[in-house]
């Protein structure tokens, strides 16, 4: 298989247990702490992007606005990730559906096997 996944995640401690959960499901990672990073190494094309919201710099939702608008990245298929589990959660999921992310995930209610299914179906759909 050998997909790529971009994980664009700030938090250490959860990009590391993402990046370990990804390679032992037979994931190639990159990682990117913030959002001007992620653009940049979004470039190199990866299958997928898993993406959190808030982040220093650019937040989730410019990413993907910028992701989406640039011609070399807007058929990456884009999973936001996020903690944003407040009484915002709502419109911010309907944000970042109308974006173009293809789902929004509460990292707190998504185990990493689900986080890792979902990016499986993603990927079998785009093939």
């Amino acid at each position: 298989m050998n997909n790529t996944v971009l994980l664009v995640e700030d938090d250490r401690m959860l990009a590391e247990m993402y990046e370990e959960k990804l390679s032992m499901e037979g994931y190639k990672v990159i990682q990117a702490e913030d959002g001007k990073i992620a653009l940049k190494k979004a470039k190199k094309q990866p299958n997928v992007i898993l993406l959190d919201i808030m982040m220093p710099g650019l937040n989730g939702f410019e990413v993907l606005k910028e992701l989406k608008q640039d011609m070399e990245t807007t058929s990456i298929p884009v999973i936001v990730l996020t903690n944003v589990g407040s009484e915002s959660a709502d419109s911010d999921q309907d944000l970042a559906l109308s974006l173009g992310a293809e789902c929004y995930l509460v990292k707190s209610y998504h185990t990493p096997d689900e986080v890792v299914s979902k990016i499986n179906t993603i990927l079998n759909r785009t093939k």
